[in-house]
């Protein structure tokens, strides 16, 4: 059976800064025709990244469309025609403070392939060192660092709930990356 729905036509609803949301029409593989709501997002990185110690990086903010103080990795959008690397390496020092001698690439996810296309491309970075912090006028981030096993559990007991985070620090470790 052929799974793969086949676009129609495209109809853009909203065009924002970030995003962009369509109204498309499909065919579906049983020959029906049916209609998708898809955000598109024009991708991020994330960055999971140890000190010397051992320690995590993270950042707490709030997130306005949960209504919630989160956990998360440091991340951030990739500008038009931006490497992922390059906006990682951007991100990270902007947000943190930080630069890193070295990175290596985890991979990606999609966060939400049911309504968005948002792809986020998961890195790990050491040797870290001071570097700028600079981050965006509407940006209010608390930067803290968690053993491997705090944020596990933090993980594990959902304090921490972030799905980029989730990945790349189970990717991280399961490469052992983290030890």
């Amino acid at each position: 059976m052929e799974l793969e729905e086949k676009k129609i036509n495209s109809l853009l609803k909203f065009d924002g800064k970030m995003i962009k949301l369509y109204l498309d029409e499909v065919k579906l593989p049983n020959d029906h025709n049916s209609h998708r709501e898809v955000v598109r997002h024009p991708g991020a990185a994330a960055i999971i990244a140890i000190n010397r110690e051992g320690l995590i990086v993270v950042e707490k903010q709030y997130r306005y469309p949960v209504n919630e103080i989160l956990w998360e990795i440091p991340a951030g959008k990739l500008d038009k025609d931006e490497e992922p690397l390059t906006c990682a390496k951007r991100e990270f020092e902007e947000e943190t403070g930080f630069v890193a001698k070295n990175w290596k690439m985890l991979g990606y996810i999609y966060t939400t392939p049911g309504f968005s296309d948002e792809k986020i491309h998961l890195f790990f970075a050491s040797g870290l060192e001071k570097g700028n912090v600079n981050p965006d006028e509407d940006e209010f981030v608390e930067i803290k660092f968690l053993s491997k096993s705090e944020m596990e559990r933090m993980i594990l007991e959902n304090e921490i709930v972030d799905s980029k985070t989730i990945a790349a620090f189970f990717r991280a470790r399961e490469k052992g990356l983290l030890n």
